[in-house]
């Protein structure tokens, strides 16, 4: 026993060497020097036993020609083993104390390189590159996850340096390779699972898990009795043929068979005690990936705007599709696994009480380097297996942006080029699965070697034991039985090992996803905003996405319930910042948005967004009916005041042309519906919300004029007692604004209505004038074309084109904007000058409104 657990212990600490990722540590030499003196001390005792055993036999001999020695084979093969274990431990110094030289040296190579990097660093600040993507990453893992992903990291800035509001952000982070944590950090990683795991809302579920633990401890104790009643059945057969009776029923050992037959029906996972715990684990664990999907879902919901615009929805879908998978992963571990352990200890133990010392230490021999040998080779795997992952994630992020790209792949006739990019990612995905493929099948031909060397020592003992009468041939089964059942255990640990890191590696996303939390939150004393009447107030209001170039400097202005004011200027000078912080998209940095008087951010941001509506520049439709979308803005409400808010936008007629009315399906992100219908929607549905803000970001550039100015009309009617703040570029479509506010860089340059600022001459002026002078230009264009189309009719060159003002397939229509004067412009309470241009009527259905001919 002691040459067997020896030899084994000094191994392991001889190969953990090897593999210690820190280098070797003063622990070796400290089990290698008392190994030293223990095994140094048995061999000296042992020898001398032996040398005076001799010498007392040879001067005690009464014939000096016999020669007899009182040292038997087992001793001598002793004091051989004992020499070569001292030779073993004397090895093990030797090489520790080669390997700790060996680290001195690259503890002194990482410095130089940490100086070498330190001096380079000044050079990379003032170009430094910021990704979310993790495989340039170099931060530590006592930054956390918000260092990875940076080039630079914030703990390498100097002090001074320009600071990224991206840097303050945990990003969607992908991890190259596996961090080295222990155990134990994983368990507290995953601990964040646990809650949304148990079942803590319902006792019913809570009592059928008690039931299931206490159907895997019956299930242990199967285990344990089978290879019993194996070896009591084949004593009592054994007994009956030696005893040379005949074999009755009397004699025959029938109790003992069926006591046998039943203890078969119920053992493993699929026998009646492992299928009723299967049965009764089922809704505990749909409760389980139903709280731990939705918990996820609901999460990214309440992330920041800032996460969102730096995704990849290819991946964000992929993680959130790891409940499942984090879901059996836990039950693996709850049901399998710690069984599994519990079988091991008690085997040995079995094996202990009833065979002796040394066939528990064959067992645990056996299980140990089993266990050791799966361990490292999975372990030496991980970083093919994260390839694996990684290219996965890539084939589902390119499939993803290809498929939800399908107009832009059409548009540049990039059919091919597509198919070979999804071509090319999965072949990368096949080449790093072939790798892990053939490594999994390598690590199953050890194990299979390892645990059969275990068996096949331990059966041939107990065969020995049986042939000079130490153990019955029950025993032999029994032992035999043992091994084999507890090779099952072994093997699932095997596949499971491979399982965990998968899943870990595949939670680690989902866990990364949990760790993200919103930068915008509501402050512990929020209040909910009640009894909004809809004045607002900015007061010096500045912020920025990176310190290096703010995005709003100073901005105050001021806005009446019932009153409209519009926001113009360049792109990019921060009118779109400006709606998102009306929002709550984004806390400013310094000054306050105020509404009714309180500050924003002592308000729960629920109910400030409830408050408002907006009709974006770009209006995105859920994959449903016209109904289901223009009722997601208020699910209450009736069909009635849903055709009424069409009719407020101009969309009801249109609506009713189509085949299926407002049961039309519009397709994904609403790409049956042309860029004006979908406009017409969003603004009916802003209609439905009933908010007391309004907010239009462009809310009619895909409108022809003549729609154009229908829809102002209606919302300047809805507008009233409501406070309207609009985007434009048009100019006259906010002509009747209440005060005009001019952005430039980020700053109000321009404030006033719009007699006031053409008056100034100022910014807003110089706009104004541009845009006409385009306008007459395109309607000295218009008139050309007309006369030449008159021409060409006269000499009877045009006969067979179209009437009107069609010429080379094109129509020519009335002016987009009417910029010639007052009688033109747009007003809430006048009548205005129509205009003959459509852009409005291409959209994929099958009856389309004929297109007016002027």
């Amino acid at each position: 026993v002691h040459i067997v657990g020896s030899t084994f212990f000094y191994l392991y600490i001889l190969f953990s060497l090897f593999d210690w990722r820190k280098g070797p540590n003063i622990v070796h030499l400290v089990i290698w020097v008392l190994g030293l003196i223990g095994e140094l001390t048995l061999f000296i005792t042992t020898a001398i036993v032996a040398a005076d055993c001799h010498f007392l036999r040879t001067v005690q001999q009464d014939d000096p020609v016999k020669e007899d020695s009182c040292i038997d084979s087992w001793t001598k093969i002793d004091l051989v083993l004992y020499f070569v274990r001292l030779l073993h431990i004397v090895g093990s110094i030797s090489l520790f104390c080669v390997a700790w030289i060996l680290k001195d040296r690259r503890v002194q190579d990482r410095a130089e390189e940490g100086r070498a990097v330190s001096e380079t660093t000044p050079l990379l600040l003032n170009g430094q590159t910021r990704s979310y993507d993790a495989r340039q990453s170099t931060g530590s893992e006592a930054n956390g996850r918000r260092s990875r992903g940076r080039t630079i990291s914030n703990a390498a800035k100097p002090a001074g340096a320009p600071f990224s509001r991206k840097d303050d952000q945990a990003a969607f982070y992908r991890q190259k390779k596996i961090p080295h944590k222990t155990w134990l950090e994983y368990v507290r990683g995953y601990s964040l699972f646990f809650p949304y795991l148990w079942p803590k809302d319902s006792t019913k579920l809570q009592l059928q898990v008690m039931l299931c633990f206490i159907l895997v401890i019956i299930q242990r104790l199967v285990n344990v009795y089978v290879p019993w009643q194996i070896g009591k059945v084949v004593n009592k057969l054994e007994g009956v043929i030696r005893s040379g009776d005949p074999i009755s029923s009397e004699n025959f050992p029938l109790k003992d068979f069926l006591i046998l037959g039943g203890l078969w029906v119920l053992q493993g996972q699929s026998g009646l005690l492992g299928s009723l715990r299967s049965l009764l684990w089922i809704p505990v664990s749909q409760y389980s990936y139903r709280g731990l999907t939705a918990a996820a879902f609901n999460h990214v919901h309440s992330l920041s705007l800032d996460f969102h615009l730096s995704k990849r929805t290819g991946e964000v879908l992929s993680a959130l599709n790891k409940g499942s998978a984090i879901n059996a992963f836990l039950e693996q571990v709850t049901f399998q696994v710690i069984p599994m352990l519990f079988d091991l200890f008690l085997s040995i133990s079995v094996f202990y009480y009833n065979y002796g010392p040394l066939y528990a230490q064959l067992n645990l021999v056996d299980t140990c380097w089993y266990l050791y040998m799966t361990i490292k080779m999975a372990a030496t795997r991980a970083d093919q297996r994260r390839e694996m992952t990684n290219a996965d994630r890539e084939e589902e992020a390119v499939k993803n942006d290809s498929i939800s790209s399908y107009e832009t792949v059409k548009y540049f006739n990039a059919e091919e080029y597509e198919s070979n990019r999804y071509r090319a990612k999965v072949e990368v995905f096949q080449k790093a699965e072939a790798q892990v493929q053939v490594g999994m099948v390598l690590m199953n031909i050890c194990q299979t070697v390892v645990f059969n060397l275990g068996r096949i020592v331990a059966a041939l003992v107990c065969g020995w034991q049986v042939m000079v009468g130490m153990r019955s041939t029950g025993d032999w089964f029994t032992v035999v039985s043992y091994l084999t059942q507890l090779q099952g255990p072994l093997n699932f640990f095997g596949s499971f090992y491979r399982t965990v890191q998968q899943a870990m590696i595949s939670g680690e996303r989902l866990l990364e996803l949990f760790k993200i939390q919103p930068t915008v939150v509501d402050s512990p004393n929020a209040v909910p905003l009640e009894n909004f009447s809809g004045h607002v107030r900015w007061k010096n209001v500045s912020f920025s996405y990176d310190a290096r170039r703010p995005a709003l400097r100073n901005i105050s202005f001021e806005c009446a319930p019932g009153t409209t004011t519009a926001f113009v200027g360049e792109s990019g000078g921060g009118k779109s910042t400006l709606f998102r912080h009306m929002f709550r998209y984004y806390d400013c940095d310094e000054g306050s948005i105020e509404f009714d008087g309180k500050n924003v951010k002592d308000l729960t941001i629920n109910s400030v967004r409830r408050h408002i509506g907006v009709v974006p520049q770009d209006t995105t439709l859920f994959n449903e009916t016209l109904m289901y979308n223009l009722k997601y803005a208020n699910p209450q409400a009736t069909d009635e005041e849903v055709f009424a808010a069409c009719k407020a936008a101009s969309i009801h007629d249109r609506i009713m042309s189509f085949p299926d009315a407002y049961n039309t399906q519009v397709g994904e992100r609403g790409l049956r519906l042309s860029g004006g219908e979908k406009q017409r929607v969003a603004i009916a549905r802003t209609i439905l919300k009933d908010p007391r803000i309004i907010m239009l970001d462009e809310a009619t550039s895909a409108l022809d004029s003549h729609t154009e100015q229908e829809i102002q009309k209606n919302v300047c009617s809805i507008g009233q007692g409501r406070t309207l703040l609009i985007i434009a570029h048009r100019l006259s479509t906010i002509t009747h604004a209440d005060q005009i506010i001019v952005l430039h860089a980020g700053t109000i340059v321009e404030k006033g209505n719009h007699e006031d600022l053409l008056a100034a001459k100022g910014l807003y002026f110089s706009m104004w004038k541009k845009q006409v002078t385009a306008e007459r230009a395109l309607d000295v264009a218009r008139e050309a074309s007309l006369q030449a189309k008159r021409a060409m009719r006269a000499a009877n060159m045009g006969g067979k084109n179209k009437s009107g003002a069609q010429i080379d397939g094109y129509e020519s229509h009335g002016s987009a904007t009417e910029l010639l004067g007052d009688a033109s412009q747009t007003q809430c309470n006048g009548e205005v000058h129509p205009s003959a241009s459509s852009s409005d009527n291409e959209s994929t259905h099958e009856e389309q409104r004929p297109r007016d001919r002027h």
